[in-house]
């Protein structure tokens, strides 16, 4: 259902983009806070990162975004999406860790989810834009004229597309 004309406006998939990742990203931030006592932070977060980016993937494709189910692709570049993530919430934490080597939960509940925030503006764009674009796409055309002392007649003329917002 790719390109579905009915699909949600950049508004409204923003809304939903925030209800369902935010939502997962709470219950992520709960799992990591409640599994961190049993092994390594960078190790817990890394697999709540997996679980969360194939739910909130899912998510996203159905209700955000409209696109019905998430094929192999849109797994695969939402993941990628997500790794970035995971790379600037566990940057983060470690920052707050050599700056404040006693951090309790609190604080770094804070930093994670503020990091969390950031990283999520990032993916809704590249999500929206690319991912999940379907038919959203428009083309755009430019086209460069000769100079005029330089009067040959040429004229070269470029098109790609373009994701619409």
């Amino acid at each position: 259902m790719r390109g579905n004309p009915g699909a949600p406006g950049a508004v409204a998939s923003f809304a939903r983009f925030v209800l369902f990742g935010g939502g997962v990203g709470v219950a992520s931030s709960t799992a990591v806070a409640g599994l961190a006592g049993l092994m390594p932070w960078a190790v817990v977060n890394a697999l709540i990162t997996v679980a969360s980016t194939l739910l909130s993937t899912e998510l996203h494709a159905r209700f955000t975004f409209g696109a019905g189910h998430a094929g192999w692709r849109q797994h695969w570049q939402s993941a990628g999406s997500a790794m970035v993530a995971y790379v600037v919430t566990s940057t983060a934490v470690l920052v707050l860790h050599l700056v404040q080597p006693s951090a309790g939960v609190l604080y770094e509940q804070v930093v994670y989810l503020a990091a969390a925030g950031l990283a999520g503006i990032g993916r809704f764009l590249v999500l929206r834009l690319f991912v999940f674009a379907g038919g959203r796409t428009r083309t755009m055309e430019w086209v460069m004229r000769p100079v005029p002392a330089r009067e040959t007649g040429a004229t070269v003329s470029l098109s790609f597309p373009v994701p619409a917002l």
